[in-house]
Formats: structure tokens, C-alpha cells, sequence
């Protein structure tokens, strides 16, 4: 992801989902808080890519999770179509998007720490380092589940639409769970190539 038209590419891709996430969503304030996350993560990359670039790997498991919550801004997490036609089709009781951001929440910023830890030489036992990535993305998790919560208590109202519980009385918990799973899972299938990929980046 270093050469320019790949950098092109993945803002186009940003950009494009991005202006069309923001035309006419379900519920503007739930738009704003589920997009700002991804709005934030691009800024962060454009100020670090010249000093500290990441991996190709990394910058598109980025774009796919900036695409997951501009997509569940735009519908609300609980009225995904998609997942909404999954739920008719499988006799659901609820809309399981949320359940994908979550699972992305685990399985991107697995290998996001993955990279930190390594580059910057934080622990170098394998397993004590995939103990703490999985650690970092459940703290991470959690984080998110209090800033969920101090919205709700702040907005009232406003913020059913972005906490997406849809009367699920273990949605908390089933989120951090899906995190949890999700960064286990990065770990198991991409630690090869994401090790390629750091060994190409350091040469």
C-alpha cells in the first residue's frame, strides 16, 4: 500500500463510501457517532504515513472496518438490509450487523497491535504477545462499551439508534465476546502474511 496509486485507491474507496454513508441516514446523531471513529482513523493515517508506514495488510483491514461503521451509520447497526433479510430468512430474533462491527472491533486491532508490539519491539515472547493483543483488544472493547454508555446517559433517547441492543439483555457482553473471538481469529489466519509483510516493510 506505499506506491501512490494504491494510496489513491484506498481514499477513493474511503471517500466514496463516505459521502455516500452521509446522504440521507436513518438517524444523523447515530451517522456522526459510528462514523466519527473512521473519520478519525484516516487522519491518524494521513499524519503518520510518511514516518511510521503500516503494513498494506493493515491499511485495508482498516478500510474494511471504516466501510463496516460508515455502512451501520448510515442505516443505524439495528436495520442493516442485508442483515435484516438474514434475519427473515433464518427466523432471527434481531438484526446481527452490530455483531459483525464487533467481531471487526477484535480481528483488526489484533493486527493493529500485532504490528505495534513487534515494530516497536513491546514483548518479544510469542505467546506472552498474542496473550496481550488479545488482551489490548478486549480492553479496547470494553472501552467502547463505557463510551457507549456515557452517550446513552448523555443523549438519553438519542442514542438507542447507536448502542443497537434491540432489547438483547447480554448485548454488552456478547459484544466484547465477539471482539474477543475476532482478535483470535486475525491471529490464527493472518500472523504469516502479516509477517511477510513486516519483514518486506523492514527491509
Amino acid at each position: 500500500m506505499q506506491k501512490p496509486v494504491y494510496q489513491i485507491i484506498w481514499l477513493l474507496l474511503f471517500v466514496s463510501v463516505l459521502i455516500w454513508s452521509a446522504i440521507e441516514p436513518k438517524d444523523k446523531f447515530t451517522w456522526f457517532l459510528e462514523v466519527l471513529p473512521a473519520i478519525i482513523a484516516v487522519i491518524i493515517l494521513a499524519f503518520t504515513y510518511r514516518s511510521f508506514p503500516l503494513t498494506p495488510l493493515l491499511y485495508i483491514l482498516i478500510l474494511i472496518h471504516c466501510i463496516i461503521l460508515m455502512v451501520g451509520g448510515h442505516y443505524t447497526y439495528a436495520e442493516v438490509p442485508l442483515f435484516d433479510w438474514i434475519k427473515e430468512t433464518y427466523d432471527l430474533s434481531r438484526n446481527n450487523y452490530d455483531k459483525l462491527g464487533h467481531f471487526a472491533q477484535g480481528f483488526v486491532p489484533a493486527i493493529l497491535a500485532r504490528e505495534l508490539f513487534i515494530r516497536h519491539n513491546v514483548v518479544f515472547g510469542v505467546w506472552w504477545r498474542r496473550y496481550l493483543i488479545v488482551s489490548v483488544c478486549l480492553a479496547f472493547s470494553a472501552f467502547y462499551e463505557l463510551i457507549e454508555w456515557w452517550v446513552a446517559v448523555a443523549s438519553g433517547d438519542d442514542a438507542v439508534a447507536f448502542l443497537g441492543t434491540q432489547g438483547y439483555v447480554w448485548d454488552t457482553q456478547s459484544d466484547m465476546a465477539w471482539a474477543m473471538f475476532g482478535s483470535i481469529l486475525a491471529l490464527i489466519t493472518l500472523t504469516k502474511l502479516h509477517d511477510t509483510q513486516l519483514n518486506k516493510l523492514s527491509n
